[in-house]
């Protein structure tokens, strides 16, 4: 089936929630979590702690990064794959993306913007710093939300702190023609959550469960939140990392801003004990996430039906 399919995404509203645990209203919004990161792997978010300004910002920035050189844009590389400057893929040719680690962090946005810009640009690192930590307040709610409602509270802290955020922006420049291209393959995330934020040109494509592609079309207000390959190996199984893709067509760019919470170098992912019995035995061996991200850039990582079920599955 094509992506035609009428179906929606949940829409679930983290507005006026608090960090309060144990409310009423917290617990009927962590439900639809459970729900729908088990049904579709994914869900559009409405959250107002990020205001308008913010969000106009940060496509401001992301429009002056790409329209920089090229030989400049390359400056940004990174030994992790993806992490760094990407574009220039033949099979891929409307693709870029530019990564930018410890987004949330000042002294590391600093350091990058330098990189780009030697001469400083505070505007710049201003709108990516602020924007990372207001998203970041999202993926700790959604995260906290799913280690309770999986009764696993005892590894709250341990979860929260294995990760760092990764900045990526990227850039799908529209193909010029009414006919549909690709803009980005088909894949899961690797990670364990990614919040994506995008502006008003559509394109991004979700796999079901049975098999057909949905068209997302979240408002301009929303954030479409989503489980990786990871955390779906953590909760062994119990989440759905979906497949997606970007489809392009007509004239304009599409520009889209996502973070990434990943797993720190050393962390070995694994699921808890509480997590495997007779009906839920253990589904993926424990692993490291940069060593499971390196192969799969590797050609077999590539080929693999599912990189995570090849790398470690049991």
């Amino acid at each position: 089936m094509g992506s035609e399919t009428p179906l929606k995404l949940p829409i679930i509203d983290f507005s006026n929630l608090g960090q309060n645990p144990g409310a009423a209203e917290w617990d009927l919004v962590k439900l639809q979590v459970r729900k729908a990161l088990e049904e579709y792997g994914c869900f559009e978010a409405l959250f107002d702690k990020i205001p308008a300004e913010s969000r106009k910002a940060i496509f401001g920035a992301v429009e002056e990064l790409f329209d920089l050189p090229l030989q400049t844009k390359m400056r940004n590389a990174s030994k992790k794959p993806y992490h760094g400057y990407v574009g220039q893929y033949p099979q891929v040719p409307l693709f870029e993306s530019m990564g930018i680690d410890d987004a949330n962090i000042a002294e590391e946005v600093e350091s990058m913007t330098t990189i780009l810009w030697p001469q400083g640009n505070q505007s710049f690192s201003n709108t990516v710093l602020s924007f990372s930590e207001q998203v970041s307040e999202l993926d700790q709610i959604v995260r906290r939300m799913i280690v309770e409602s999986l009764g696993l509270e005892k590894y709250l802290d341990e979860h929260m702190n294995s990760t760092n955020y990764l900045l990526r922006v990227m850039k799908y420049k529209g193909p010029q023609t009414t006919e549909t291209k690709l803009g980005l393959t088909a894949h899961t995330d690797k990670n364990m959550v990614t919040i994506l934020y995008q502006n008003q040109v559509d394109g991004l494509e979700l796999q079901t469960k049975d098999g057909c592609w949905i068209d997302l079309k979240p408002t301009p207000d929303s954030f479409i939140v989503m489980i990786g390959d990871s955390l779906h190996a953590w909760a062994n199984g119990r989440l759905h990392s979906p497949y997606h893709r970007v489809m392009m067509r007509g004239n304009e760019a599409r520009y889209s801003v996502g973070l990434f919470s990943v797993p720190k170098a050393g962390y070995i992912v694994k699921a808890p004990e509480e997590l495997i019995d007779e009906e839920h035995p253990l589904l993926f061996k424990p692993f490291d996430h940069v060593k499971f991200l390196g192969f799969y850039y590797t050609e077999a990582g590539q080929r693999a039906q599912s990189a995570l079920k090849t790398y470690c599955g049991v």
